[in-house]
């Protein structure tokens, strides 16, 4: 995962942009209805914001779907958003391949109902020469999970004797990572007001401008990217350097 190599963000749409989907539930419980609703309200939203992304210049796109800490949510609300994810790809796959869209799904598979693993597999397979837009789903995913995998694989490659521990630098690291063939992220968006990472891409987004926004997700849209893109164009991006010297 590269750094992108400019050093200000004016007037540069964001290459990746990551963003943690918050507020379905909240969403929900102001309109008296269960969170099964503001769910289903999410997924919208998530339409909305892929063909959004595509229109705005945004190459890859990364959202938090399903976290490793959801399990320990109700049976029910569990199996809703597994749901979803059925009714998502049902409904939008032909689309996603027709319009140039790659899907990723990233996370543990252990654990997952048959049907679900293959529908992840079905749509990678199906979209994977697309690339207009790159849709990451972050699905039974763990940001320090992700880390502990990574490191465990690494580990049985040298008790397999293919590398050293001395070999070990950022770039092999990255290589064992989920998100291998993605670059960094620029730019990672919480929506519900919460100013929270929620163990999101904690390697990833070393970098990447975090943009919190006071709207519910299902609430969110082109309006909403655009507001957070704008923010994103107005921040100094120096990677760690120091700011320029005034004139």
């Amino acid at each position: 995962m590269a750094q992108p190599a400019q050093s200000s963000s004016q007037a540069i749409t964001p290459r990746h942009v990551a963003i943690i989907m918050d507020g379905n539930g909240r969403w929900a419980r102001q309109r008296n209805r269960p969170r099964t609703f503001g769910h289903a309200e999410g997924v919208e939203a998530l339409r909305r914001t892929v063909e959004a992304a595509g229109d705005l210049g945004v190459q890859y796109l990364t959202v938090f779907g399903f976290s490793t800490e959801h399990w320990r949510r109700p049976a029910e609300e569990v199996n809703a958003l597994f749901d979803l994810l059925r009714l998502y790809v049902a409904r939008d796959l032909d689309k996603l391949v027709r319009e140039g869209v790659r899907v990723r799904v990233i996370g543990g598979r252990e654990g997952l109902q048959r049907d679900i693993a293959g529908i992840i597999e079905n749509a990678e397979q199906r979209t994977k020469h697309n690339d207009k837009l790159n849709l990451t789903i972050a699905f039974n995913y763990g940001g320090q999970d992700e880390i502990v995998r990574a490191a465990r694989r690494f580990a049985e490659d040298v008790v397999a004797g293919k590398l050293k521990a001395v070999d070990l630098d950022h770039k092999i690291f990255e290589s064992y990572l989920d998100t291998e063939d993605l670059p960094a992220a620029d730019l990672l968006i919480r929506t519900s007001g919460e100013f929270r990472l929620s163990n999101f891409m904690l390697w990833q987004s070393a970098y990447a401008e975090l943009v919190f926004l006071d709207v519910l997700w299902p609430d969110f849209g082109k309006a909403a990217l655009t507001q957070a893109i704008d923010i994103y164009r107005g921040r100094d991006r120096r990677y760690g350097g120091s700011a320029p010297e005034p004139a």
